[in-house]
């Protein structure tokens, strides 16, 4: 196989140990090889004990986020040419979740969160939600309202990249208030009081204190860090409309 000799140096997270194991393996890396590519490679021809997610290999999926050269990416997304520094790519686990094995971290608390939000559409009648008969019509200015933040593929990178989230574990996370913002910028949605309550909390949008990470490693550019600042607005706008 042709290509460049690039040295991996990955620490993967010991669960017998509780510890972390600094493994250094080398591979040989084309111009068109994902990190993703010479991980699977590795697994298959080197070490089978190797531990990570993957699914797609697009950036559809989200399965293969992973801290690489100390940035939150999507290892499918991550050429590896390009991220080599010196020959040298340093890989480990996000750790804004807690840690299962190897590059694997448990994502049962960023759904939790994400559920908290209501991130469906809410009706105030609910039977109009399964009535195929009835249609909710929106214009392309209603759309681009909340397009803009329904592109999220729960791969968690802007957890990872929030200093909030890494240091308080009951703060909702950018993930989970862009998504309500999603649904409250929905004009089909009828449950913007109800996220807003639920949001005027300290560990809510009040806890963001606007770092702008969480949206600069978003491979899907939905910015969150945007939409807590329209939620802020939000809030304060109908906070002032029920005095």
């Amino acid at each position: 196989m042709e290509g460049e000799n690039t040295i991996f140096l990955i620490s993967s997270f010991d669960r017998e140990q509780e510890s972390f194991k600094e493994l250094e393996y080398r591979a040989r890396t084309g111009r068109f090889t994902t990190v993703l590519d010479a991980l699977i490679g590795l697994k298959e021809h080197v070490d089978p004990s190797l531990s990570f997610r993957y699914s797609c290999r697009m950036g559809i999926c989200g399965s293969c986020a992973m801290v690489i050269n100390g940035k939150p990416s999507l290892a499918c997304e991550t050429n590896a040419a390009s991220a080599a520094k010196d020959g040298i790519i340093s890989i480990g686990p996000m750790r804004a979740q807690p840690l299962l094995k190897g590059l694997v971290t448990d994502f049962d608390d960023f759904f939790q969160k994400h559920r908290e939000v209501f991130p469906w559409i809410i009706r105030n009648n609910v039977r109009e939600q399964f009535d195929d008969k009835k249609e909710f019509h929106q214009n392309e200015e209603q759309r681009d309202y909340f397009l803009p933040f329904a592109e999220c593929i729960k791969c968690g990178l802007c957890i990872d990249a929030c200093p909030v989230e890494n240091t308080n574990r009951f703060f909702l996370g950018p993930q989970a208030l862009a998504q309500a913002y999603r649904y409250i910028a929905d004009s089909k949605d009828q449950g913007r009081e109800k996220r807003l309550d639920y949001l005027d909390t300290l560990n809510g949008v009040w806890g963001c204190e606007f770092s702008g990470s969480c949206s600069k490693v978003c491979p899907k550019s939905v910015d969150p860090a945007l939409a807590i600042q329209l939620l802020k607005a939000e809030i304060t706008k109908y906070r002032l409309t029920k005095k």
